[in-house]
């Protein structure tokens, strides 16, 4: 072969040999490595739904129709342990609830207000009354979880904050409706014992009310002490 040959083979090959080169030197791995966060926290957005049963109703006072609610938020993992399965959690969250029950609520002349029970000769379609609050999760949390794995059974423990920034009263009958917002004797500030049992996604939650909805309220010459137990269910999101 001669030299003008050799040269011409050279400029041809040269190129080829330069991308096989570089197509080694930017080859994608089979495999991505990651690390293990041994420092995982299980924050957790959450969202539920749950039926209210009214509890310490006076002798004439009965649950009527659906009562139910929903609540969402967000809570922040304290981790207690270095397996870090045991924690505090914090948490701000909102919740929505409506109860269906006999007891009246409207206003006399002089602005006060006035409670009577519905009895079954009062012919009326609805009677029932609705709260939104802000509210503050506080949790003793265990769980099974580990590091490489978010499926893990929980049990969660505490008490919620909560402040009524909103009431609603509405009673329908066939004259029309009364509708009352304002009341003095609402108890705005709520407290509450809580616990939450499940497996990954899905959990039971049970709410128990510590302080009644209403103070220095009577109706019949009974005190109004009614409260509320929910039970229901709890969907957490990491």
């Amino acid at each position: 072969m001669g030299l003008k040959n050799k040269f011409l083979l050279i400029v041809l090959v040269f190129p080829f040999l330069g991308n096989s080169q570089e197509e080694e030197q930017y080859k994608i791995p089979d495999t991505v490595p990651f690390s293990i966060d041994s420092l995982y926290r299980e924050d957790q957005f959450y969202a539920g739904f749950h039926f209210n049963l009214v509890t310490n109703r006076p002798s004439n006072i009965s649950q009527e129709s659906f009562s139910g609610g929903i609540n969402l938020g967000f809570i922040r993992d304290f981790p207690l342990n270095e397996r870090r399965n045991i924690a505090l959690g914090a948490g701000l969250g909102w919740s929505i609830n409506t109860y269906g029950q006999n007891l009246f609520i409207g206003k006399n002349e002089d602005g006060s207000t006035n409670f009577q029970s519905l009895s079954d000769d009062d012919e009326y379609s609805r009677n029932r009354f609705t709260t939104q609050l802000i509210e503050a999760p506080i949790e003793f949390r265990w769980r099974t979880s580990t590091p490489e794995s978010y499926k893990f059974w929980r049990i969660y423990s505490g008490v919620r904050l909560g402040y009524m920034y909103n009431f609603r009263s509405r009673y329908v009958d066939s004259d029309g409706e009364i509708i009352v917002n304002e009341l003095s004797e609402l108890n705005r500030f709520r407290l509450g014992a809580t616990f939450t049992f499940g497996y990954n996604t899905f959990n039971f939650q049970f709410y128990y009310a510590l302080n009644p909805f209403f103070k220095d309220a009577s109706v019949d010459g009974e005190k109004i002490d009614l409260s509320t137990l929910k039970i229901g269910l709890t969907f957490y999101i990491l």
